[in-house]
This record gives structure tokens, sequence and C-alpha cells, in this order.
């Protein structure tokens, strides 16, 4: 009885080939928890896709996944002096934010970042001027910019970049290669045709693995039902049924992220109203589950245990039986399953 990740694999695998198409270059990135699949998974999938390179966040994950895949390996995370040696391959590539970062990989394969308005790092206009020195002694695959995924300022994406590459131009650096981030393929497009002699490489994780919504599904298994009456105690704060029903035990806890959520920027009335009733519901006990049973989402009964979950199914509903699967709405880079079945 687990919590199982379903994968519609030929519906999946069409949306990588159809991205792959829209963004000539790809570097498709695996990071995290590799965006719920793992890493070994989508090194496979990268691999199948025939990618040169692989994007990962942290030294540690080019450790892990350098095994399994066989090209060049990106690592997003700057590089910082001072941080912890781990032993890489010299196919793996370093991002560098600073001057200063560069000077300290000698001889190795460096990628620039500039500072966007993301505004989270990377070097500055005023920092051009010395890195001609600076890229000397280490190899430069290039530049990258990383851009804020809403502008909501009116801005125009494809102008911000124009704006590093004018200002890289008049330093006279080499712009032999520029990967992006959160680029539309059309402002892809815009740019290749403006700089025909700079490859663009779109760096995509999100609208890459998880585009197609349809393609995946979680579900957790049902281990036990427990018929209850209102005022019955149950659970281990020994709380009171609200009414007659079933206490459902489902696979899924949070150890597997069931019950965990990364904070949510809100834009509009009614998603900020949704958002102070649900805290309201929360003040007295009352949180609303990701799993679905009989076309609703179902409340919790208490709050997630480690590896399941106890929920409440009311009496007029269909009655669960040990074995069922229940959907769950899960966020995919902060969950964690017990098997992956290709479907």
């Amino acid at each position: 009885m687990a919590l199982t990740l379903y994968v519609d694999t030929a519906r999946w695998r069409a949306h990588h080939k159809h991205v792959q198409e829209q963004f000539p270059g790809l570097v498709p990135v695996c990071k995290g928890n590799g965006y719920g699949f793992g890493h070994e998974r989508l090194a496979e999938e990268a691999t199948r896709l025939g990618s040169d390179i692989l994007a990962v966040g942290t030294t540690y994950e080019a450790a892990r996944i350098k095994d399994w895949f066989g090209g060049d390996l990106l690592v997003l995370t700057p590089y910082r002096r001072g941080e912890e040696p781990v032993p890489l391959p010299d196919r793996v590539i370093r991002s560098v934010s600073s001057v200063d970062g560069v000077y300290g990989l000698v001889g190795a394969r460096v990628v620039i970042e500039v500072m966007s308005s993301m505004k989270r790092h990377g070097i500055s206009e005023q920092d051009l001027p010395q890195l001609h020195a600076a890229i000397e002694n280490v190899r430069l695959e290039g530049f990258a910019i990383h851009l804020p995924l809403d502008r909501t300022d009116g801005s125009d994406a494809v102008e911000e970049v124009i704006g590093w590459m004018d200002r890289l131009r008049a330093a006279r650096l080499p712009l032999h290669t520029m990967f992006v981030s959160h680029l539309k393929a059309e402002e892809l497009a815009r740019l290749q045709q403006q700089f025909p002699q700079t490859r663009f490489r779109a760096r995509i994780g999100t609208r890459l693995w998880l585009g197609d919504h349809d393609a995946t599904e979680y579900r957790g298994a049902v281990l036990d039902v427990t018929r209850v009456a209102k005022g019955d105690r149950f659970g281990y704060r020994q709380q009171k049924a609200a009414s007659d029903g079933f206490l459902v035990v489902v696979a899924g806890g949070t150890s597997h992220g069931v019950g965990l959520e990364a904070p949510k920027a809100l834009h509009g009335v009614m998603p900020r109203a949704k958002g102070v009733a649900r805290a309201g519901l929360a003040t007295v006990n009352r949180n609303l589950s990701p799993f679905v049973w009989g076309g609703k989402q179902r409340w919790f009964a208490e709050p997630p245990h480690m590896q399941v979950c106890i929920l409440f199914v009311p009496a007029d509903a269909p009655e669960p039986k040990v074995g069922d699967e229940l959907v769950a709405h899960l966020r995919h880079t902060t969950t964690q399953f017990d098997r992956l079945v290709d479907r």
C-alpha cells in the first residue's frame, strides 16, 4: 500500500518533445527532488531527448547525477570562495556571479550570471571592465540571465536581455552563448533573430517536466476504514467526530510531503479571500486534505502522520474500501512518492 505517482509515459514524453521543438538548444533542469520524479529518472529522460547538457541545482546534486548522465552538467548555484569542495569531473560547468568567483575558478569551465531584475545574484554593469582579465584563466562557456516569472510593471523580458547583450558587447566580452530562463518561445525566437551570432539556450525545468498536468497523477492507497458515530473520540489528540462517518487511513504523510505547502503569491481579491477563509478554518482544526473521494476533497480528521493521513468521510458519501486509491492533488516539487508506475 503506497503513495504512487502514475505517469502516462507516452503523453509525458510527447510533451517533452513539443517543448524541445519550441526551444532549440534546450537545457533541461533537474534539481531539488527532480521535480517529483527523482534525479535518476530525469537524467534518463534528458538522455532520451538527446541533450548534451543537464542543469542541476548544486554541486552535491552534480556529484550524484554524474553517474546517470553522460553529458555536461551545469551547476546553477553560483560558486563562492570557501565553499566545501566536492569532487567533480571536468564536464561539470560552474555558474559564477562575481568577479571574485571567476578568479577563484582558475582552469574551470564557467558560465557568468548577470544581475537581472530578479536581483537575486549576478555581476553588475560596473563589474564588466574587470572581467577581461578575470576570464583569461577560465574556460568561458557563456553568460546567463535568470528572469522573473511575472512582470507586474509591464516591462519586456526581451528588452531586458537585449539591454544586457548591448552592455556585454560594449564591454567587448565574448557573446557566443547566452543561457536564459523564463522566456516564451516567441521571445527566444526574437532574440535569436536579433543576435544571430549568439546561441541562446533556454534552461527549463517546470515547463518541461510538469507542463502537461494531465500526464501525471498521485494516488494514495486506503489502508484502513473505521466507521464512527458523532461524538466518538479518535486519533492522537482524542478529538470528537463532528458527525457520523468514516475515518479513512490513506498512504501518504509528512515524510512524503503531504501537509507541507510552499508559500504562494496571491493576486486579486478572490484568492486572498480564500486564503483568509482557509486560515480561519485552520484555527478550529479544519484543514482540507489533498485527497479526493466521491468527487470532493476530503478534510483531514487530524494533522497528517509521518507516513499516513487520517481523513474524515461523512456518512452520506460512498464508503471507501481497503485497497481503493484516492487521487491526491500534491505539488511535485515537495512530494516524495513510494513508487512510480508508468502506464
